[in-house]
């Protein structure tokens, strides 16, 4: 598929990267570099590698890309739930966003199980 803006797992990604920028406006001021910066930097692989595979001409190689996105996917989880554990941003935004990533999740492995056959 050539057009992954169609795809919904690039729309999902997407919002997951949108929502995780707005998640971390509302982590403590001393807290903006570190952890900030992982989750959005995992966030927004989801949905680039998703792009970036789809420009690939075999499908083993669209699915390497996406299983990198499953990697981030992964990683962002990891993150979000160390922000939770210490209580970092709003609450709801990082309930929301860890629904979305475990659905996001799914939806990848789905996707990359069609890859193979």
């Amino acid at each position: 598929m050539k057009n992954f803006k169609q795809l919904l797992i690039w729309q999902k990604g997407f919002d997951i990267a949108k929502q995780s920028f707005t998640l971390i406006e509302s982590f403590p001021k001393e807290e903006r570099f570190s952890l900030s910066n992982q989750i959005t930097r995992a966030a927004v692989s989801i949905p680039s590698n998703i792009a970036e595979g789809s420009s690939r001409s075999s499908e083993k190689g669209y699915n390497r890309f996406c299983e990198h996105s499953l990697g981030s996917a992964f990683e962002l989880e990891t993150q979000l739930l160390i922000a939770d554990s210490i209580n970092y941003g709003n609450q709801l935004i990082r309930a929301k966003l860890l629904q979305d990533v475990s659905e996001e999740q799914r939806m990848l492995m789905s996707f990359m199980s069609k890859l193979k056959k």
